[in-house]
């Protein structure tokens, strides 16, 4: 019995940490019409990172000074801004 209600506790403080990791990374996906089509400014960009692979669709999230947008990984500005950081970080 004491093994049972061990076992149930240990569920039921497990269940609401778990939930919000779903949903946390769920928060972190971009929908098609969450997308910034237009180029931003290299100085605004603080950093950016992959959505994550359990979402429908590829994205970036682009951290601005102020806020954070959504952006295609293959938009072209942003492959230039790519391979401009790239070289920026080879060279020093």
């Amino acid at each position: 019995m004491k093994i049972c209600s061990l076992a149930l506790l240990t569920l039921l403080l497990a269940a609401p940490w778990t939930g919000s990791q779903v949903r946390r990374s769920h928060a972190m996906c971009c929908h098609k019409d969450m997308l910034i089509w237009r180029k931003i400014p290299a100085h605004k960009i603080k950093s950016y990172r992959d959505t994550p692979s359990l979402c429908s669709r590829k994205a970036v999230i682009v951290e601005l000074q102020k806020g954070t947008v959504c952006v295609d990984p293959k938009a072209s500005w942003f492959q230039k801004y790519l391979k401009e950081k790239k070289s920026i970080s080879t060279s020093t």
